[in-house]
């Protein structure tokens, strides 16, 4: 009788670790960093229930995205038609050792569906990517998919695990605010 009780607290102890786990990860944040000859190639995304007008205003909101941990600083510095800058400053600590990080963003806005950035000057090598919102029922699925290539004396497995660790907190982080974004006036879609 001893055994049979064991046996179903343990079924019962691994139905709620499984149903925590995927309390925890309430919007599905994927995040896949891969090394490539001195660049890192990552992808990431998350769902959100929202509709694909706030979705694009979240994300077109480069000012807001202060808001994420490490950014301290982001700034339009100009807008052309659909290409938008934006000054950044992020700041990390890498080992105990504060990192301070600047550049201009250029990005090209395709309304509701995507949008392209590439550094155009800053302190990394290159900084290139895209961001895909695509309507799911109910929901919007935000998908990242960047090239970075650090300039740094850093060893690149140290680098590597930087990024893999502090990109899943920003992509939560994201997908908590967007949950969470009211737009100030009511966004038409185009």
């Amino acid at each position: 009788m001893k055994w049979m009780f064991t046996l179903v607290l343990t079924f019962f102890f691994f139905i709620s670790q499984s149903f925590a786990q995927e309390n925890s990860n309430p919007f599905d944040v994927q995040v896949g960093v891969t090394p490539n000859d001195g660049r890192f190639h990552v992808q990431a995304s998350y769902s959100v229930p929202m509709n694909i007008c706030s979705a694009y205003t979240f994300i077109t909101d480069y000012e807001g995205s202060k808001n994420i941990p490490g950014i301290v600083e982001a700034k339009v510095i100009s807008r052309v038609g659909n290409k938008v800058r934006v000054y950044r400053v992020i700041e990390e600590q890498i080992l105990f050792f504060p990192i301070e990080m600047k550049s201009t963003v250029e990005y090209t806005e395709l309304p509701n569906r995507s949008l392209t950035f590439e550094q155009i000057s800053g302190d990394t090598r290159s900084y290139k990517g895209t961001w895909k919102l695509v309507e799911e029922k109910e929901k919007t699925l935000f998908k990242y998919d960047a090239q970075i290539e650090p300039n740094s004396i850093i060893p690149s497995a140290i680098i590597e695990y930087f990024i893999k660790n502090s990109m899943r907190g920003r992509f939560e982080s994201m997908a908590q605010r967007a949950s969470e974004y009211k737009p100030i006036q009511t966004v038409a879609c185009k």
